[in-house]
């Protein structure tokens, strides 16, 4: 598969994540909103055009937070996880079943995507960091 973009889009202690849909591989499982790289697209780019297909929200990509290489089955992902904030758009499932804001404490109640929980790792061993 690749190079895949997560967005760590976070407002008040909380970060928003997403079920996938039913009839997608890994359906109803939660997951960081991105996804795949495109031939000649930066990651940033991927994110913003992900998160506005996906959700309709126009997001600021910040700062990288974490990378992850994940081997699947029958693939293997490197998993780029970007801090967001949303500057504009109105939250609109295009392809998610739904989406919740959680705290990362509260993260271990969701049936995660295998990649992303190495991301919930890193966030729970980081989550006293304060972002401005």
């Amino acid at each position: 598969m690749g190079l895949v973009t997560a967005a760590l889009i976070e407002e008040e202690q909380r970060i928003l994540i997403a079920q996938r849909g039913r009839s997608k591989r890994f359906g109803r499982q939660w997951e960081f909103p991105g996804g795949k790289i495109m031939q000649g697209e930066t990651p940033e780019a991927c994110l913003r055009r992900e998160i506005e297909e996906e959700l309709n929200l126009k997001v600021r990509v910040e700062e990288l937070f974490c990378t992850v290489h994940h081997q699947y089955p029958d693939f293997f992902i490197e998993l780029m996880a970007f801090w967001c904030t949303i500057v504009g758009g109105s939250l609109e499932l295009e392809e998610h079943e739904q989406v919740q804001w959680v705290t990362v404490p509260e993260m271990k109640k969701y049936d995660f995507v295998e990649a992303d929980l190495d991301i919930i790792a890193a966030l729970s061993n980081n989550w006293h960091k304060t972002k401005d």
